[in-house]
């Protein structure tokens, strides 16, 4: 067999263990044909076919972000949805809602998403009446950087049907005043009651949405996202597959409201290809730092009679476990603080799975672990999907609500040393989909600016740069159950990989930032060249 194209004279880590590094990678078809020195590829190139000098640039494995809203965050991109991501006060988040306003007719919906109460003077949640100042004929909605937490305006809760009378949904909360009155922040389940008003984008929309997403996605250097589903981001992932056009391999989670009809289908978890894959059902244990929603098995600090909002009782997380696994499909269960995933673990721990499941359960977030529910993931072979951005985002907010028990907040070390597996992600748009920001973030864990100091914030739970970039690739790929196809450089495995600029093994670790992925290999194929 004939390769079809040839780097050669480089570094190419393959993460491996028998066979870590060489200096070519020859490729047939979509497939890795072989990994070596430049001597023993180049005669397998066929004449004619492009070879390429690294010229010894760093070649990895193709990058897979393991819990990223692709097609959401695609879509808000597309659509230009109001960006308040790290807006410094709430007269500037007002601002560019006024300037939204002021560009679309009367009735319009406004968008957006990013702000952040806890950048504020008084860190409080703002109110109806702030937005209703700046655009009083337009229903507005707005996601907090958690997507947690909904800043709605008046207009928005009368389009809606929520009022004073209006009781708080099942694991969530309709934020009231003194007389009993909403004040326009929902919490959890609460904003559903305002989504389910606004119209949704078309399946076209998404499709022309993830195209742009899928270019910039390969010029990350990221060939597979695992997405965490909706009916019209699968139809437009089926229909970019049947043109051609899916850049990206794609797992995509069942959301647990689609549970049972999914079942009714007969989907299990790993139906599919190579190119897009059923996922598990996705379920909310919890909230989010950010609002203090997230569940804990003791209060926040300073704040006595909060242990945030589990989205379900103990007895129903575990039916919902249950149905799923007896219909042979695997679960990704959002569990961010301690409380909540200790409730994921147990109902995953009562919950038999066939002997036939293709997918590992997994648990996405696990922000905050009580040391005895540490050793537990790896015992029952679930995957923890963490972001490791997160922790350098939100480390001072952890600090302040969750005092001294950060000592196991983040706590990728922890949970790898104890034999689990990791899985990494970016959580974008709630943080960058730059795959190079997030390890960085774990083998640093510290921000661009080098705080909070060279050592980071709890050096203990810092990661090695191999450590991190196996999170990326062999560690995702074995969360979508397919790491014998993807993941690592190994001849018969698919053709993805990525060429950096530098050398990220070799290198300082806060110079992972300057690092640029100078080429993306999809499929066998350049997609993406500097």
């Amino acid at each position: 067999m004939r390769a079809d194209l040839l780097l050669y004279n480089g570094h190419v880590y393959t993460m491996d263990a028998g066979q870590p590094l060489g200096q070519a990678v020859a490729i047939s078809g979509n497939r890795i044909l072989a990994v070596g020195s430049d001597a023993e590829l180049r005669p397998l190139l066929r004449t004619g076919a492009p070879a390429v000098d690294l010229s010894g640039r760093a070649v990895i494995p193709g990058l897979i972000d393991a819990h990223v809203h692709f097609g959401w965050f695609s879509i808000g991109t597309y659509q230009k949805r109001v960006d308040l991501d790290n807006v410094p006060t709430k007269a500037e988040a007002l601002t560019r809602v006024a300037e939204a306003a002021a560009a679309r007719e009367a009735g319009a919906w406004i968008q957006g998403a990013g702000w952040n109460k806890n950048l504020w003077t008084g860190a409080e949640f703002p109110t109806a009446a702030d937005l209703d100042a700046v655009a009083p004929a337009h229903p507005v909605a707005l996601e907090d950087k958690s997507h947690h937490a909904t800043w709605v305006n008046s207009r928005a809760m009368e389009i809606a049907g929520i009022s004073a009378s209006t009781p708080d949904p099942s694991g969530g909360q309709i934020v009231r005043d003194g007389q009993g009155r909403p004040t326009g922040m929902l919490l959890e389940t609460a904003a559903d009651l305002v989504f389910r008003a606004i119209p949704e984008p078309g399946v076209e929309v998404a499709q022309e949405a993830m195209r742009q997403g899928i270019a910039y996605a390969q010029r990350l250097g990221l060939t597979g996202v695992h997405d965490p589903g909706h009916a019209t981001i699968l139809s437009a992932l089926q229909m970019l597959r049947a043109q051609g056009e899916l850049g990206l391999r794609a797992l995509v989670h069942i959301p647990s409201g689609d549970m049972e009809a999914a079942i009714g289908l007969g989907l299990r978890s790993g139906f599919g290809d190579e190119y897009l894959r059923i996922g598990g059902v996705k379920i909310f244990a919890d909230g989010a730092l950010g609002p203090q929603t997230a569940y804990m098995l003791a209060p926040y600090e300073d704040e006595v009679d909060n242990v945030g909002i589990p989205t379900h009782s103990q007895e129903g997380l575990l039916d919902l476990v249950q149905r799923a696994h007896g219909a042979g499909l695997s679960v990704a269960v959002h569990a961010i603080g301690d409380a909540a995933n200790r409730a994921v673990l147990d109902a995953i721990e009562h919950s038999p799975r066939p002997a036939d499941s293709f997918l590992p359960d997994r648990i996405e977030h696990v922000q905050i672990l009580h040391p005895d529910d540490v050793p537990r993931f790896s015992r029952m072979g679930v995957v923890a999907s963490m972001q490791p951005i997160h922790a350098t985002s939100d480390m001072d907010m952890a600090e302040r609500y969750w005092g001294r028990r950060c000592e196991l907040a983040y706590a990728w070390r922890s949970v790898l040393e104890n034999g689990a597996s990791l899985a990494f992600g970016s959580d974008c748009p709630v943080e960058t989909l730059d795959p190079l920001a997030g390890i960085h973030a774990a083998v640093t864990r510290r921000r661009a600016d080098g705080s909070p100091g060279p050592r980071g914030w709890i050096p203990a739970q810092r990661l090695t740069v191999e450590q991190a970039v196996h999170a990326y690739t062999l560690g995702a790929a074995h969360a979508s159950g397919e790491s014998d196809i993807k993941g690592s450089l190994l001849a018969g495995k698919l053709a993805d990989l990525v060429v950096l600029s530098h050398d990220i093994f070799g290198i300082k670790a806060m110079e992972i930032l300057d690092t640029r992925v100078e080429m993306t290999v999809f499929d066998g194929r350049i997609v993406y060249e500097a």
